[in-house]
């Protein structure tokens, strides 16, 4: 049941880091998530978040507790991405 939490965790930080390098200048590197961008930044991550949560509930629902163990690999390490592209971001504006 932890690792549930810990994903859930992680979209949340990946949802604020995500508009955090917005506010730094920084863009969207995934084609999928600037395509549903096109109506306002904050709404497309937000419905990027909505779909990976939705696939999450339905890893849990059939089971699949491991697709969500890969998933919070990944997005663990997307995060600490986001962290950097925001510092090379803050370091360009200052």
């Amino acid at each position: 049941m932890a690792i549930q939490y810990i994903f859930i965790y992680l979209q949340l930080l990946d949802l604020l880091t995500t508009l955090v390098g917005f506010k730094l200048g920084a863009d969207e590197a995934s084609p999928f998530v600037r395509l549903l961008m096109h109506s306002s930044p904050a709404l497309g991550i937000l419905a990027s978040k909505a779909l990976a949560l939705a696939l999450g509930a339905f890893c849990v629902y059939t089971r699949k507790s491991h697709l969500i163990r890969w998933a919070t690999y990944w997005y663990s390490g997307l995060v600490v991405w986001n962290l950097m592209i925001m510092l090379v971001s803050a370091g360009r504006t200052a």
